[in-house]
């Protein structure tokens, strides 16, 4: 790639390349404690990246080596303050809820006092791309009472990136990092060990070409798993999905951890790593979610039928390895270990961390007593009991340090090398900016049940077809034009079988756009749901137009069970016929939304399951166009 820039630029390169390898040294110890615990009078070691928290700074050239923070013991009060209590809301992602819950009960079971009032800390949770919209946009949109005092992102790019696109009044720079989770190449033992990267790690320019490679496993005597299927999360909502794309321009661009904004808008780093992109198999919102899907797949075979590797935290490769899944990212399932565990890979060329960032926020509706119980309840996540949760619920602590069977458990390398902090808020920007452009193509059908179930009115007064269009309209919104997006609709009645059948062609939705909102517009309720017809006959049909370079799917939007008295398959035909497509050199991906309370969640799991897609819960009709606009992250 870099033969073809200009020598002086290639040299620049080249120099901040070696400048990068030098100063691989260890750094989460990033703001261990970083205001709360000197200003409690710890005896913490801190350090602040140029003067300011991570979250504004990012992307040190060079880390500052520190002494280990000594961690303070715990000072609950005599007794706690008088009622009423306090109310400290924390909000956190997904990625790190467990630990942010456990050290909220932590806190809440020993007695506190913050200027004479108890305190109760709350702990709430969401993808940390959507906090940063309402953090830019101060919250406005949740009632004042729902309103965060306490942020926990799992990275400081979402901080960064708050704060860059308008949240600066009500997101500080400064940070405390509570704990850090590596983000890293996970992939299945058996893979790992016969591609060469579990005990010599690749860089990430050779996992892009494993991937890019469709005998990549068969040239290594395993035709059996299928291509290389790489996975990665969103970089719109996920920070994992963030660190992958940032790996990405990084390799493309020779520089590894120094991006800077014109890397990210270079046209030939552009063009490389639209090609690494092509490599995804489709992206998810949460690394729940891969793994969800991992653990299925493992329980009907084999895992590599539908993960080669994905990039993920090394939290979420602990649970995975203990038997701990999540279907919604809200759920957790407990069962037995898999048979065959993840294994982290550090990728030599460098790798982000996920570092807890905590911040408590400005706002017209916090007062500065709910900002002192804020500030108290992040000093206590920085003291020996803190960090001992840290630790326990599968995070590094603030010197790095894993829990014994934790680190066992994870398989994890206790001090890897190249660990990188997120860049600054310019660059994230920039990169949330290019995704639209460089992420792998969609090729995908909307099919929509316009069974007579769909004339019900739900809360609000509209519709449940009013509505679902009105979800649908706001989720074509994802789509950019090169995307190739039709929609069809399903129901039937004794004279007319499968109607209306194909009513906006899939086709570029630059060009389309308009038709298919109109067609959209025309759709009515029938009578019957030949939903097993219907979804059989739409995945042939998308089968047989199947593109390599583009994530071939249908989103099935269904309220009621299958009910046609004509000429169906059934539900176990139709589901060996996606089986046998998923396993066919065109598979096509069917995410399902089950659409109210009437809708056949079970079948509408099964076809998901089938094709190694997602099903999304919408049985709360009111949700519709949330959930659907979670679902269209994976394209």
């Amino acid at each position: 790639m870099s033969a073809g820039l200009p020598g002086a630029r290639r040299e620049q390169r080249r120099e901040r390349e070696q400048r990068r390898r030098r100063s691989r040294t260890r750094w989460i110890v990033i703001a261990g404690a970083l205001a709360l615990v000197l200003v409690a009078g710890g005896t913490a070691t801190a350090l602040m990246l140029n003067g300011q928290g991570l979250g504004e700074a990012g992307g040190a050239e060079t880390p500052v080596a520190v002494e280990p923070v000594v961690f303070p013991a715990d000072e609950p009060a005599a007794a706690a303050g008088a009622s009423p209590c306090t109310t400290v809301n924390v909000i956190s992602s997904f990625e790190n809820a467990e630990m942010v819950a456990r050290l909220t009960d932590a806190y809440n079971a020993q007695p506190r006092d913050v200027d004479g009032t108890c305190v109760t800390v709350v702990a709430s949770k969401d993808k940390s791309g959507l906090v940063a919209e309402d953090a830019a946009r101060n919250f406005k949109d949740l009632p004042e009472e729902q309103r965060p005092t306490v942020w926990v992102p799992d990275a400081s790019s979402w901080i960064a990136l708050a704060r860059s696109t308008g949240g600066g009044a009500t997101v500080p720079a400064e940070t405390t990092s509570i704990g850090a989770s590596d983000i890293v190449l996970a992939m299945p033992e058996a893979l790992a060990a016969e591609i060469g990267w579990q005990d010599d790690a690749p860089t990430w320019a050779e996992v892009y070409e494993a991937a890019d490679d469709e005998n990549a496993w068969s040239d290594l005597g395993h035709p059996e798993w299928g291509a290389f299927k790489l996975g990665k999360t969103s970089p719109l909502v996920a920070s994992s999905g963030e660190a992958a794309l940032l790996s990405s321009y990084g390799s493309a661009s020779g520089v590894g951890g120094d991006l800077t904004r014109d890397e990210i808008i270079d046209p030939d780093v552009t063009e490389e790593v639209r090609q690494h992109e092509l490599a995804t198999s489709h992206y998810m919102a949460t690394p729940e979610h891969f793994l969800w899907h991992a653990r299925q797949s493992e329980d009907k075979g084999s895992v590599a039928d539908f993960l080669s590797a994905v990039i993920v935290d090394e939290k979420s490769v602990w649970d995975y390895n203990r038997g701990i899944t999540s279907r919604d990212g809200v759920n957790r399932i407990e069962s037995d270990p898999p048979a065959e565990k993840l294994v982290p890979i550090y990728p030599t060329d460098g790798f982000y961390v996920a570092d807890n960032p905590a911040v408590v926020l400005n706002g017209a509706w916090i007062d500065d007593l709910e900002t002192a119980a804020a500030q108290d309840f992040l000093r206590f996540a920085v003291t020996k009991q803190g960090q001992q949760v840290v630790r326990e619920t599968g995070y590094r602590d603030l010197n790095g340090e894993f829990d014994p069977l934790v680190a066992e458990v994870g398989q994890f390398t206790a001090d890897p090398a190249g660990a990188l902090p997120f860049p600054r808020g310019s660059v994230i920007r920039a990169t949330q900016l290019a995704f639209p452009d460089v992420r792998k193509r969609a090729e995908v059908l909307f099919l929509v049940d316009v069974s007579g179930s769909m004339s019900e009115t739900i809360a609000g007064g509209q519709t449940k077809l009013a509505a679902a269009k009105d979800a649908i309209s706001e989720a074509l919104g994802h789509f950019t034009p090169g995307d190739n997006v039709g929609l069809a609709a399903f129901s039937a009645n004794d004279v007319d079988p499968i109607s209306p059948g194909l009513v906006s062609p899939v086709a570029d939705i630059g060009d389309t756009r308009a038709d298919f909102l109109k067609a959209l517009g025309k759709l009515k309720p029938i009578e019957f749901t030949p939903l097993y017809q219907a979804v059989d006959e739409a995945a042939r049909e998308r089968a047989a137009a199947w593109d390599p370079d583009r994530i071939n799917a249908i989103v099935l939007l269904s309220d009621g069970q299958n009910e046609y008295f004509g000429p169906s398959v059934t539900e176990a035909q139709m589901l060996a016929n996606l089986q046998q497509l998923h396993h066919h050199e065109t598979p096509v991906l069917i995410f399902s939304l089950a659409y109210g309370s009437g809708a056949d969640v079970e079948a509408l799991q099964s076809i998901s399951s089938a094709t190694g897609a997602h099903y999304y819960d919408a049985t709360d009709p009111t949700k519709v166009s949330d959930v659907l606009g979670d679902l269209v992250t994976s394209f």
